[in-house]
C-alpha cells in the first residue's frame, strides 16, 4: 500500500481510501465489519465517512474503536452551518464512531466558504474544538468549483478540500489538484468512479496513477468490489499510450 501526506495536516494516509459512507447499502453489520477488517489488514489507514450518513459511522465506529484507532485516520464531515448545529453533530459523530476525537473534520457545503474573523462564531467553535483535541485538522467537501478554487485562494487555516475527480472530469479539475499540491492543501477525490458511472475498476485506479498527490475515497459495496479495488491498487495497470487511449475513449464516450 502506498501512502501520502494528506497536504499541511501531515497525516501519511493511504493512496487508497476507503468512502465508509457506503458501508449503510450492506446487507449487515457483519458484513461491513469484514469489509472494513479487509480494508484495514490490506493497509488502508484513512476512512472517510459523513454525520448524514449515522449508519455508516456506526458501523465504522462498531469496526474500528479500540486497540486499532491509534493506527487509523478517521474523517467526517458535517452539512450544517451555524456553530450550535455543528457542535451538536460534532458530540453525535463522536458517538457513532466510538472516539474521543476526529482525525479530519470536513463541513459539507455549496454555497458559502465560511471566513475567520467572521462573527458566526463557527470558526471561533472549530478552533476551540481543535484546542481541546477533539478535531485534529479541518478541511472543506463541496462539489461547487468556485467555491472550490475560493478555498485554494484562501489564507484561512483549512488543511484539505474534497472534490468529485475521476478520469471523466474536465482539465479545470485536475488544474485544482495541481493547485492544492502547490498550496500543501491535501486534496481528497470523491467519486472516483463517478457515482458508478465508471465501471471500469482498473482503468479508474490507474487514472490516479498520474495524481499521486490526490487521495481517491472509494465507496466499495461489496466485498467483491474491494477486492478488485485492493489488488488494482497493488497491481496498476501500466501507464502506456494504449491505457491513455482508453481513457480517452471512456471520456468522449461519456462527455
Amino acid at each position: 500500500m502506498d501512502y501520502v501526506l494528506l497536504g499541511k495536516s501531515n497525516l501519511l494516509v493511504s493512496r487508497t481510501a476507503l468512502g465508509a459512507m457506503a458501508l449503510e447499502n450492506i446487507a449487515d453489520d457483519e458484513s461491513a465489519t469484514k469489509m472494513i477488517e479487509q480494508a484495514y489488514e490490506a493497509g488502508i489507514n484513512f476512512f472517510d465517512t459523513a454525520r448524514m450518513s449515522e449508519e455508516s459511522e456506526r458501523r465504522l465506529g462498531s469496526a474500528l474503536h479500540g486497540s486499532i484507532r491509534k493506527d487509523i485516520y478517521v474523517a467526517t464531515k458535517t452539512k450544517s452551518l451555524t456553530a450550535q448545529a455543528i457542535a451538536k453533530d460534532v458530540e453525535l459523530s463522536l458517538a457513532a464512531l466510538k472516539t474521543n476525537y476526529i482525525d479530519l473534520y470536513q463541513l459539507d457545503i455549496s454555497t458559502c466558504l465560511p471566513k475567520q474573523g467572521i462573527d458566526d462564531k463557527v470558526f471561533d467553535l472549530l478552533q476551540k474544538l481543535k484546542t481541546n483535541g477533539v478535531i485534529h485538522h479541518l478541511g472543506i467537501c463541496t462539489e461547487n468549483f468556485e467555491l472550490a478554487r475560493e478555498l485554494i485562494n484562501s489564507e484561512d487555516p483549512w488543511e484539505t478540500l474534497q472534490y468529485p475527480f475521476n478520469m471523466l472530469c474536465p482539465e479545470e479539475v485536475q488544474e485544482l489538484v495541481f493547485d492544492c499540491k502547490e498550496r500543501n492543501l491535501g486534496f481528497i477525490a470523491m467519486q472516483p468512479l463517478c457515482g458508478g458511472v465508471i465501471q471500469d475498476i482498473p482503468l479508474a485506479l490507474g487514472f490516479f496513477c498520474q495524481f499521486d498527490y490526490a487521495v481517491p475515497v472509494w465507496g466499495a459495496h461489496s466485498i467483491e468490489e474491494l477486492t478488485q479495488i485492493l489488488y488494482f491498487a497493488e497491481n496498476p495497470p501500466n501507464i502506456d499510450c494504449k491505457f491513455l487511449e482508453e481513457i480517452e475513449k471512456a471520456r468522449n464516450f461519456f462527455n
